[in-house]
C-alpha cells in the first residue's frame, strides 16, 4: 500500500477499535467520520471566506488583536525559515498570518493563510480545529492530520480565551520546513503556549483597567480575579473560574472575594481592626496621623488601639 492508503487505513482501524475513549487523537478522528461525515479518502476544497466574511470576522475580534500584537510581534522573530505564525477566531478561521514573504505562494496553496477555515468539521483532524475543540494547547503532527497530505506539517497550537472564560480564538504556529527535530518542536510550543497565556493577561487587565487585579498562582495559569474598592468581584479569568468555582450568576449576583477564600463570616470588630491597622501602617505607627486621617480623637483612637490590641509599630 501507498503512504497515503496507509494512514487512511490507520484512521479507520483506530476509530474502529474504539481507541477514540483514549487517545486525543483518535478521539478527533472519531469525530470526523461520525459527527461531521469526514471520509479520509475524500478530502473537499478547502472553505474560504470573502474579503467582506474576513472583515467581519476580524471586526469581531479587534480588541483581542489589537491588545496580543505586541505579544505576536515578539513571536515574529520565529516566523520565516519554515515557520508560519497563524492567529485564528473561535471559529477557526485564521485573522493574521505572519511568515516569510518568499513563501507566499506555498502557504496559499498549504492552506496556511488568512481567511481559509480550519474548523475540524471542515478541514478534519488538524491543530487549529482541534485545539478549539479539545479546549487546551495541543501538537498535531504531520502524519496526524485526518486527511493525507503531501507536505509535511506540523501544527503547534494554544487556544486563546478571553475575560470572560470564553474561547476566543487560537495562537498557531506551523512548522512546513524541514526542521521538525523534537527539541525545536517543544522549545516553538512552550513559545506559542506563553504568548497564549500573556495575550490573555494582558487582555484581561485591558477589560478590567482601572480596576484592582489580583493573581492566584504562579505565573504560567496564573488566577487572575478583578474587584472594586469595596473587594466585591467583577471578573475572573478561565483558570480563575475553574480554581475557585466562580461562574457568571455569582458575579452577577455579587460576590465578596474574600467569600472565595474564607469561611468566616465578616463583623464589625474584624473590619474595625482592620482600619485602624492599615491607617497605623500608612502611618509608620504614628498615632496621631492615623487618628486624624480617621477623623476621630486622639483618645478615641488609642482607646481603639487598646480594645483590639493594637501597637504603635505596624
Amino acid at each position: 500500500m501507498t503512504s497515503r492508503e496507509v494512514h487512511i487505513e490507520r484512521i479507520r482501524d483506530a476509530v474502529a477499535s474504539g481507541e477514540a475513549s483514549r487517545s486525543v487523537l483518535a478521539a478527533s478522528w472519531g469525530r470526523c467520520i461520525s459527527l461531521y461525515g469526514l471520509d479520509p479518502a475524500n478530502a473537499a476544497s478547502a472553505r474560504v471566506l470573502n474579503h467582506a466574511e474576513l472583515d467581519m470576522a476580524r471586526e469581531a475580534s479587534a480588541k483581542l488583536l489589537y491588545v496580543g500584537r505586541p505579544v505576536v510581534d515578539r513571536l515574529r522573530l520565529l516566523a520565516g525559515a519554515g515557520v508560519c505564525l497563524l492567529w485564528a477566531d473561535a471559529d477557526g478561521v485564521p485573522l493574521q498570518s505572519w511568515a516569510s514573504d518568499a513563501d507566499a505562494g506555498d502557504l496559499r496553496r498549504l492552506g496556511l493563510w488568512p481567511g481559509v477555515d480550519w474548523s475540524e468539521r471542515s478541514e478534519g483532524t488538524n491543530g487549529i480545529g482541534t485545539c478549539l475543540v479539545e479546549k487546551r494547547p495541543i501538537v498535531i503532527r504531520h502524519d496526524q492530520h485526518f486527511f493525507p497530505r503531501e507536505a509535511r506539517i506540523t501544527c503547534l497550537v494554544a487556544p486563546i480565551f478571553d475575560h470572560m472564560g470564553v474561547l476566543r480564538g487560537a495562537l498557531n504556529a506551523t512548522i512546513y520546513g524541514g526542521n521538525q527535530e523534537p527539541g525545536w518542536v517543544e522549545l516553538l510550543f512552550a513559545a506559542i503556549c506563553d504568548a497564549a497565556q500573556e495575550i490573555e493577561t494582558e487582555y484581561f487587565h485591558h477589560a478590567f483597567e482601572g480596576s484592582r487585579i489580583l493573581s492566584i498562582g504562579g505565573r504560567r495559569g496564573a488566577a487572575l480575579i478583578a474587584v472594586d474598592h469595596d473587594e466585591i468581584l467583577l471578573g475572573a479569568s478561565r483558570t480563575a473560574r475553574a480554581t475557585l468555582g466562580v461562574n457568571d450568576i455569582l458575579i452577577k449576583d455579587g460576590c465578596c472575594v474574600t467569600d472565595l477564600f474564607e469561611t468566616d463570616p465578616d463583623d464589625l470588630t474584624g473590619a474595625e481592626r482592620g482600619v485602624l491597622r492599615r491607617a497605623l501602617t500608612r502611618h509608620r505607627g504614628n498615632v496621631t496621623a492615623a487618628a486624624r486621617t480617621l477623623d476621630i480623637s486622639l483618645a478615641t483612637m488609642k482607646r481603639k488601639m487598646q480594645q483590639h490590641r493594637l501597637h504603635r509599630k505596624m
